[in-house]
């Protein structure tokens, strides 16, 4: 990785801790009861499961926000992955997100992410000549989307993207997210 992207990427990193400090402060009311706090929390999450001829994958990423208002929230989240290839590799995915969201209409919804991964890849030497991996992945996501009460359908894109390290296919990336 070169000086500039490693530059580009800190910039990007503190950035985004920055917009989300601000956001998270941007919001000053007294608040004279502690219940008022968990009505303003939603969970939600996903959860996927893939599997083939000798192909595993699962992940599990639950993320609960603070809903400031019916326009601002911001929450964090947990990433796990595991995928395998019978003889060929294992992969397991551990991290966790920071997110903020826009509501300028009730129906549209205007995010980002920051995610930070640590990718561990093993491979078996037996059938292939590439080397584990062990490293970290960040990865920075803009999207927008249409939300219908606690349902939210997407597309977002990593600003981030590297084609050698990335866990994801693509840069852009559908979604769909669930707040309860």
């Amino acid at each position: 990785m070169t000086t500039i992207n490693l530059i580009k990427i800190k910039k990007t990193m503190i950035s985004s801790i920055l917009i989300c400090f601000f956001i998270t402060l941007s919001y000053s009311q007294n608040q004279s009861d502690n219940n008022t706090f968990w009505k303003n929390v939603q969970f939600g999450g996903g959860i996927g499961l893939s599997f083939g001829d000798g192909f595993f994958s699962g992940a599990i990423s639950p993320n609960a926000i603070y809903r400031f208002n019916p326009y601002v929230a911001t929450g964090v989240g947990l990433n796990f992955s595991y995928s395998s290839q019978k003889e060929f590799f294992k992969s397991t995915v551990l991290g966790g997100s920071v997110l903020g969201l826009i509501n300028p209409y009730r129906e549209l919804q205007i995010s980002a992410e920051f995610e930070q991964l640590n990718v561990n890849r093993n491979f078996d030497e037996r059938f292939v000549s590439n080397v584990d991996d062990n490293y970290w992945y960040p990865a920075l996501f803009l999207g927008a989307g249409y939300t219908s009460r606690n349902v939210t359908i997407g597309i977002r894109y990593d600003v981030l993207y590297d084609r050698d390290k990335s866990i994801y296919a693509e840069a852009w990336m559908p979604f769909v997210r669930f707040w309860f």
